[in-house]
């Protein structure tokens, strides 16, 4: 990855609905040059797709938890993690060196939803031993381009 790689990068985490034109125009390249390099950051995988970035608030998830997991033992892996990922509160899950064994971003419409969620999701999931969780006063850095992270 050069350069012109990583402009492209930027332009497209800075925002990701421009058109090929528009983001040729950005980092100086013709049409089919800049479209080719996009399709090979699609095919190797560094772009991994597209979405819109939803305001948690303006959809009524009012309430954050990061939610800290301690696994019984490492045979509960697999199982737990194939149960969080159909767990759709949970807007990011982390597996984390030491303790605890994950990390779990959870969101929802409020402290009741919440703590419905925590008593009969959450605690039912596979594996369980320790889980412990910490309310989000506010978002400080919230989905920082990678690309800032690169220079």
């Amino acid at each position: 990855m050069n350069a012109l790689d990583r402009k492209i990068l930027a332009e497209l985490e800075n925002d990701g609905r421009l058109t090929v034109t528009e983001l040729a125009e950005r980092v100086g390249l013709s049409l089919s040059p800049c479209h080719r390099r996009v399709r090979a950051l699609e095919e190797s995988g560094v772009i991994r797709g597209y979405r819109a970035q939803l305001d948690a608030s303006a959809l009524g998830l009012e309430f954050a938890a990061l939610v800290f997991v301690t696994l019984t033992g490492s045979k509960a892996v697999a199982e737990f993690e194939q149960a969080v990922a159909q767990l759709e509160n949970v807007v990011q899950a982390q597996r984390l060196f030491g303790e605890p064994d994950y990390l779990l971003h959870v969101v929802a419409r409020d402290l009741p939803a919440f703590q419905r969620f925590y008593d009969e999701r959450l605690t039912a999931l596979p594996g369980m031993h320790r889980m412990t969780s910490t309310l989000v006063m506010k978002e400080v850095v919230a989905n920082r381009p990678l690309t800032a992270a690169m220079d």
